[in-house]
C-alpha cells in the first residue's frame, strides 16, 4: 500500500458540506459500519451447528470461522489506525466497507470450510479498517459541543447490532440457512459505501507532517487509564451476553427466550448512550462515574435475583444502561485529549480495548458458568475498578 495509491480522498458535494447538519449525516453513515460489525460478531455463533452439518465438520473446526476473523481483526487494528492518520480515514474506511462486503459475499458462497475460514480472515481485515476508523471519524466530524452525542450514537449503533444478533441469528438460520448470515452484510455494506462516498468529509491533509502515531498517543496524560477503563467496560458488557443464555438454557428455557432476555442489555446500553448525549447534562466524568455505579447495581442484581428470563432481562438492562452512560463519556474524554492528526491511532486503541474486553468477558462467562452468582459478584467488583479510570 503506497502513498501514491492512498493519496487523495473524494470531497463531499458542496450542498452536503455547507449544510448545518452535515456532521449528523456523517455520524449516521459511520453508524452503518459500527452496526454491521457488531451484528456480524454476535450472529455467526448461532450458525455453527448448521455450518458443521452442511460442510461436514466438527464444532472444534467450525470455531475457526470466528477465530480467523478475530485474529485478523485484532492484529491489524493498530497498524490500520496509524495508516489512517497518514493516508486518510475516509479512504481506509471506504476500502474497509468494500472489502468487508466482498468478503461477506465470498463467505456466503464458500464451498468448503477451509475456504470459509480463509475468506472470514479477509473479512476480518475489512472489519479492522472499519473499527479502527469508526471512533476517529466520529470525533473528526462532530462539533466539540456535540461530541458526546456523536459518540453515543456510534456506541448505540454497536449495541443495536449486538442486540439484534442473538434474536435475528436464529430466525435467519431457520428461515434462510446459514449462508444468509453472511449474505445480509452485502447490501448493508453497499449502502454504507455509497453514503460514505458522499457524506463523509476528507480527513487527509495533503501537506501534513507524518507523526509517530501510536508512540505519540500512549504517552498522552490520562489516556492509558481511560483505555483500561474501556477494556473493563467491554468485559462487563460482554460477560452477561454469554453468561445470561447459559443461566437460562440450564434451566430449560429456549434459545429464543434466552436471546430476547439478554437483548435487554444492549437495548439499555443504546438508550442511555443516545439519550445521555442528547441531554448533554453534566460533565463526562460525572456521567462516567454514575454509569459505573449503575452497572455495579445491575451486576449485584444479576447475582441476587432468580434466574428467570424477566429477572435476568431487568438485571442486564440495568448493567447496559450504566455502561451506556460510561462508555460514551469515557471515549469522549479520551478522544478529546488527542490531537486530531492522531485520532486514528487513538481510535484503534479503543477498538483494541473493546476486543480485549470482549475476549476476557467470554472467558470469564465460561469460567463461571457453573456458579453464575459468584461470577456476577466478581463482575460487580471488576466494574468498580472502572471508577479508577474516570
Amino acid at each position: 500500500m503506497t502513498a501514491a495509491v492512498m493519496a487523495g480522498e473524494h470531497p463531499r458535494p458542496a450542498w452536503v458540506r455547507d449544510h448545518p447538519r452535515a456532521w449528523v449525516a456523517a455520524v449516521v453513515t459511520v453508524c452503518f459500519g459500527a452496526f454491521m460489525g457488531q451484528l456480524d460478531a454476535s450472529i455467526v455463533a448461532l450458525a455453527y451447528p448448521s455450518i458443521g452439518t452442511d460442510l461436514h465438520a466438527p464444532l472444534s473446526s467450525v470455531a475457526w470461522v470466528s477465530l480467523s476473523y478475530l485474529i485478523a481483526l485484532g492484529a491489524l487494528l493498530i497498524p490500520v489506525g496509524s495508516a489512517a492518520d497518514r493516508y486518510g480515514r475516509k479512504r481506509l474506511y471506504l476500502w474497509g466497507l468494500a472489502l468487508f462486503g466482498l468478503a461477506s459475499a465470498g463467505c456466503a458462497l464458500a464451498p468448503t470450510l477451509g475456504v470459509l475460514i480463509a475468506v472470514r480472515a479477509v473479512q476480518g481485515v475489512g472489519a479492522a479498517m472499519l473499527q479502527a476508523n469508526s471512533v476517529a471519524l466520529v470525533t473528526t466530524v462532530a462539533p466539540l459541543g456535540r461530541l458526546r452525542l456523536a459518540v453515543g450514537l456510534q456506541t448505540g449503533a454497536q449495541a443495536l447490532g449486538l442486540a439484534l444478533g442473538p434474536v435475528a441469528g436464529g430466525a435467519v438460520v431457520a428461515a434462510l440457512g446459514w449462508r444468509w448470515v453472511f449474505g445480509i452484510n452485502v447490501p448493508v455494506a453497499l449502502l454504507a459505501f455509497v453514503a460514505g462516498r458522499y457524506l463523509l468529509p476528507r480527513t487527509r491533509r495533503q501537506n501534513a507532517a507524518v507523526r509517530p502515531g501510536l508512540r505519540a498517543v500512549v504517552v498522552l496524560p490520562g489516556l492509558p487509564r481511560r483505555i483500561v477503563g474501556a477494556a473493563i467496560a467491554y468485559l462487563v458488557l460482554f460477560t452477561p451476553v454469554v453468561l445470561g443464555p447459559i443461566m437460562l438454557l440450564h434451566r430449560g428455557y429456549s434459545p429464543l427466550v434466552a436471546g430476547c432476555a439478554v437483548a435487554c442489555l444492549p437495548v439499555g446500553f443504546a438508550l442511555t448512550g443516545v439519550l445521555g448525549g442528547v441531554a448533554r447534562r453534566g460533565s463526562s466524568p460525572i456521567a462516567a462515574r454514575f454509569g459505573v455505579a449503575t452497572a455495579i447495581v445491575g451486576a449485584l442484581l444479576l447475582a441476587a435475583l432468580p434466574t428467570g428470563p424477566g429477572y435476568l432481562g431487568l438485571a442486564v438492562a440495568v448493567i447496559g444502561a450504566g455502561l451506556g452512560l460510561y462508555v460514551p463519556a469515557n471515549n469522549t474524554q479520551l478522544m478529546a485529549s488527542v490531537p486530531s492528526d492522531l485520532a486514528g491511532s487513538a481510535g484503534a486503541l479503543v477498538s483494541v480495548a473493546r476486543a480485549v474486553g470482549t475476549a476476557a468477558g467470554t472467558a470469564m462467562a465460561t469460567a463461571y458458568a457453573g456458579d453464575s452468582s459468584l461470577g456476577a459478584l466478581i463482575l460487580a467488583a471488576i466494574a468498580a475498578a472502572a471508577l479508577l479510570a474516570t
